[in-house]
């Protein structure tokens, strides 16, 4: 880069603070989050994964750490300067993944230490499951009838069904890729 003619900030970067900026890094945690929480409800158990897994993505997303369970952060190394903050990071994520399960899955990723690889793990051992899941929606869709409910709640208990079996296809399509 030239002094004389310096690379121009886009107008977001000029006029962050680089304390703002560090804020907006996925490496950077806020003293308040807290490792003990669950994030999303329900947590998961056998027979939730796909609505499970889009709550904990859209709860990860505002808090810039989808990184993390992504991997499109690399793991830093011991020399890396972003190694004490990815490790961090990481350990908050995988904390809060331990928190969002129920008990016998808990004790099963409890010994983990990558984000990365306890959400790979669930996704091969619960997503599976979720094929009787589409039958019991596809049954439940052909079997829904209004009957004392008002047309309003009706559809809404339709779109429910059909919300899912979507989201069921499509990530079913993308778990077989």
């Amino acid at each position: 880069m030239d002094d004389e003619n310096p690379t121009p900030l886009s107008s977001e970067q000029s006029t962050l603070s680089s304390s703002e900026k560090s804020m907006h890094s996925f490496l950077y945690l806020h003293p308040s989050k807290n490792p003990t929480v669950s994030l999303v409800s329900p947590v998961l158990d056998s027979n939730n994964y796909l609505s499970w897994n889009r709550s904990f993505v859209i709860t990860l997303s505002p808090k810039n750490k989808l990184e993390f369970i992504l991997d499109s952060y690399p793991c830093s190394q011991n020399d890396d300067p972003t190694f004490a903050a990815s490790s961090r990071c990481n350990n908050m994520v995988v904390s809060w993944l331990v928190h969002s399960v129920s008990v016998p899955i808990r004790q099963s990723i409890i010994w983990m230490d990558v984000a990365f690889d306890i959400w790979n793990d669930l996704k091969v051992r619960y997503s599976q499951g979720d094929f009787s899941r589409i039958f019991d929606l596809q049954l439940e869709d052909s079997s829904l009838s209004e009957g004392d409910m008002s047309v309003t709640e009706y559809f809404t208990n339709l779109r429910i069904i059909w919300d899912e079996l979507e989201i069921s296809d499509l990530t079913l399509f993308v778990l077989v890729l």
